[in-house]
């Protein structure tokens, strides 16, 4: 059975039951076998006013379900509930499925106590006594604990729910990792080990769910939601190794709108005009009260948090990032543009960081009135004069100066102690040096009060705006706070 069949069918009886009818016992078996209508009336949580009610999956829960594959990726609005979804789904699994073993990694510690306690532990305690005499009428064994300990469920089926940080273990026949994207920016070498150690404990056609909000354009999540988009949109049969993607925005949540007597500013009012001219909505009245006064308190992190768009999600600049505010600026005031080009009539003037074990990044600029325009960005690693001589030729840019670091005045050996500097100009490069600044701020400092002035071309100078978008501090793991360094990435 499909589960779009198994949905429509378990819901005739979740009617059923709701309205108190569900009592002959073919019916109650019939229904117990679905999955669906265990995951409407068995389990309970707690709502976000710490209240029990019982669990009933949302629009969005539903729709990933019904399209839900061996490996899914989900990029999505906050406050949507997958973690719950996914845990409601193993706890029951564990409980009807002999020797069924799933894991969910967290973010941190205290994250992973609170999923285990408050998802896990109570949805199995309190289910209803009631259905626990059916159970016992109907002849099945109900599954109980026989291990609890601090994170883990081992029930005396052989079924296991645990709760963690990381996974190297048994042979997994579920893997749920919440906030996968936190963990990528935040802990990149736990991310590592969750990819190489976690994923490999997950039996091939067993299940992978890997959800989270965008946080930045860089590491696993990132990278997975751009190859698993591509292939969607391509119409690829995906394998039992490809993630199928799934985005969630905010407007699809019917609990995102608001009343009253609320102004949408005319810069919104334009955000939502060019937003249904790309996408298959239109937006009422209610959710575009509702954005405004979200974003109000949001600020910039609006896109990242309740993303319309999966392109939007991950335009947000990462959190520590030194150029946040101005990116930010940038974008708000639509400085980032297609709309950049080559203008003949003004030279071209191009800024160079020099790469001794990475990558040389170079910046093309043209000042036109008081705007200067990036217009073009390249990076390359272990080549010499003579190709970057071709490279700025390819280009055809009519070039004025170009901007060295201070370490162009090095001799280099095999050189007949000639300076960088000298054999850049013997293939054309003729540099002006920039003086070395006092300190890493100093220079930092400096690009916060340039960046405002620029117009950049949002596709040309792509990797060159990634960069700006997540240079930034040091994440000090063990303390949990930002260094006042840089960090020394890509």
């Amino acid at each position: 059975m499909s589960r779009l069949k198994e949905v429509i069918l378990a819901e005739k009886y979740i009617k059923l039951f709701r309205a108190g009818e569900l009592t002959e016992e073919k019916d109650l078996i019939k229904a117990l076998s679905l999955k669906w209508f265990r995951l409407n009336a068995l389990y309970y949580i707690k709502n976000k006013e710490g209240k029990k009610v019982r669990f009933r999956p949302n629009a969005a829960q539903r729709k990933f379900y019904i399209k839900g594959h061996t490996r899914d990726l989900i990029l999505k609005a906050r406050q949507l509930g997958f973690t719950t979804f996914a845990m409601i789904n193993d706890v029951d699994s564990a409980l009807f499925i002999v020797n069924f073993s799933a894991g969910c990694i967290a973010q941190d510690l205290d994250t992973a106590k609170d999923i285990y306690r408050n998802k896990i532990v109570f949805a199995y305690e309190n289910i209803d006594p009631q259905w626990l005499a059916i159970f016992k009428a109907l002849g099945l064994h109900f599954p109980k604990p026989k291990i609890d300990t601090d994170m883990s469920y081992v029930f005396d089926n052989g079924s296991s729910v645990q709760v963690s940080t990381s996974y190297r273990g048994n042979t997994l026949q579920s893997l749920h990792i919440s906030e996968f994207g936190k963990i990528c920016k935040k802990y990149p070498e736990k991310a590592k080990e969750i990819v190489t150690g976690a994923f490999e404990s997950v039996a091939l056609g067993s299940k992978i769910t890997i959800e989270s909000t965008a946080e930045g354009r860089e590491g696993y999540f990132f990278q997975y939601c751009e190859e698993s988009q591509k292939a969607k949109e391509a119409g690829k049969t995906l394998t039992d190794l490809d993630f199928n993607f799934h985005f969630f925005p905010w407007y699809d949540d019917p609990r995102y709108t608001l009343e009253g007597d609320i102004v949408v500013p005319e810069e919104l009012d334009e955000y939502f005009r060019e937003l249904e001219s790309k996408i298959d909505h239109k937006f009422s009245d209610g959710q575009k009260k509702w954005y405004v006064k979200k974003k109000a308190v949001l600020l910039d992190d609006m896109t990242r948090e309740y993303p319309s768009t999966p392109e939007e999600a991950f335009q947000q600049s990462a959190e520590g990032a030194y150029y946040r505010q101005q990116m930010a600026f940038l974008r708000r005031n639509k400085r980032i543009t297609e709309f950049v080009p080559y203008n003949p009539s003004y030279p071209v003037i191009t800024a160079w960081d020099l790469g001794m074990n990475d990558e040389t990044a170079i910046w093309f600029a043209q000042v036109i009135g008081r705007e200067i325009l990036l217009i073009d960005y390249m990076e390359c690693t272990g080549e010499g004069w003579e190709y970057y001589a071709a490279e700025l030729a390819k280009k055809g840019y009519n070039y004025s100066w170009h901007f060295g670091p201070h370490d162009l005045s090095v001799r280099e050996f095999g050189t007949n102690g000639k300076s960088r500097q000298h054999s850049a100009a013997a293939n054309g490069i003729r540099f002006e040096i920039v003086p070395r600044v006092a300190n890493q701020m100093e220079g930092i400092n400096a690009v916060r009060s340039f960046l405002p002035s620029c117009v950049i071309n949002e596709k040309k100078c792509d990797r060159g705006i990634d960069c700006l978008d997540n240079y930034r501090k040091e994440w000090d793991e063990k303390l949990g706070i930002f260094k006042d360094r840089p960090r020394h990435d890509w």
